[in-house]
């Protein structure tokens, strides 16, 4: 980007202040007691993804995050981090990354547990703008941030799981963001299991 001095500066894909409270989250909750593996920052052109270790605590579901309950599984580093002033309140840093996408317009951070791992993701996607959002099914933003976040096309049942939604209310909030041209569906038919929404970006 070329600053107003004439001279190129670097800017962020995604706001400072969100990227670097999920990399904090990863240095205090990452599970230390897996050996041969670490925390993973990868930058892409649209988003960048932060990677952990181990996974979310008891029953705590990583569709939902702003409901996941306060937990540091490295107290003293979450101590430490706060004294440093890199971290806050216990439980805070989530919702803080929520606020700060949000206020620039950009969509909800998105959660993907694996067996052995979280991974963070926050996209430099725009969130719909309010009129095309007051017409659509209420939760259809996240099924547009689970695809984006899914890096390619997803079956019905893929993003249900990921979601934690039914496969009735995800296909009502499915055929709205067609009707808006915002996804398409792509299959043979109608009983293809192989079949795949894919965005429509642009």
């Amino acid at each position: 980007m070329l600053d107003r001095d004439g001279t190129f500066v670097g800017r962020s894909i995604v706001p400072r202040d969100a990227w670097l409270e999920g990399l904090v989250n990863a240095v205090i909750h990452r599970s230390y007691s897996l050996g041969g593996d670490h925390i993973r920052v990868e930058i892409y052109p649209n988003r960048i993804e932060i990677e952990s270790p181990g996974r979310f605590p008891g029953l705590a579901d990583p569709s939902r995050p702003l409901d996941i309950s306060r937990f540091a599984r490295n107290p003293r580093i979450a101590r430490v981090c706060a004294d440093l002033r890199v971290a806050q309140e216990l439980g805070e840093g989530i919702k803080r990354m929520f606020e700060e996408m949000r206020r620039v317009g950009l969509t909800d951070p998105m959660y993907k547990q694996s067996a052995g791992s979280v991974k963070l993701v926050l996209a430099a996607i725009p969130r719909l703008d309010a009129r095309t959002a007051a017409s659509l099914p209420k939760g259809s933003q996240d099924v547009l941030d689970a695809l984006r976040a899914s890096g390619s096309p997803s079956g019905t049942g893929d993003l249900a799981g990921a979601l934690g939604m039914s496969r009735p209310a995800l296909k009502t909030r499915l055929k709205a963001l067609e009707a808006e041209g915002l996804i398409r569906w792509v299959g043979k038919s109608s009983r293809d299991p192989r079949a795949v929404w894919v965005l429509i970006d642009g």
